[in-house]
């Protein structure tokens, strides 16, 4: 593939990738883009390349995840500054955030494919070549992964139901 080419299909699916780096940096917006910029530059260089034996988003997604990863070994030790400072959210942000702090307490594998497959419309399939594990497990994961959730919602709910 040409590297014009290739620069036009990132752009493409940039929006896309930037919301997979921000659930593989645990909705960490700030590591999301370093990530992703770190993918970007890891292609655009040829230390990732794309050799077509898939479609390129489950090839992009695979350097997200595992360049997060990556990172995530990395910054473990930092501490935020953000801890230190109030910050107004809007009743919006407060949904989206107890919502992301639900899927943030499944296992990671349950969350991977959760995020995969309902936030980014892959496949079972595609998720399991995304994550390098089989089918099988992906299955396995999914159906546990919705199990789990399902339970958070319900405990949430009766817990905000009681207050």
């Amino acid at each position: 593939m040409k590297k014009r080419q290739l620069e036009n299909l990132l752009k493409e699916l940039h929006q896309e990738a930037y919301h997979w780096s921000r659930q593989c940096c645990s909705f960490d917006e700030d590591l999301a883009k370093d990530v992703l910029q770190q993918v970007y530059l890891k292609i655009l260089e040829g230390k990732a390349i794309y050799k077509e034996k898939s479609q390129i988003k489950t090839w992009l997604f695979s350097v997200i995840r595992f360049t997060a990863l990556e990172w995530k070994k990395k910054v473990k030790n930092t501490y935020s500054l953000e801890a230190e400072f109030d910050v107004a959210e809007t009743e919006q942000e407060i949904n989206a955030a107890s919502h992301e702090e639900l899927i943030e307490k499944l296992p990671e594998r349950q969350k991977e494919v959760l995020l995969l497959v309902f936030y980014h419309n892959l496949t079972l399939e595609k998720a399991a070549e995304i994550m390098e594990i089989s089918i099988g497990s992906v299955r396995t994961h999914y159906d546990r992964g919705k199990r789990n959730l399902k339970e958070l919602i319900l405990k949430k709910t009766l817990h905000e139901n009681n207050r």
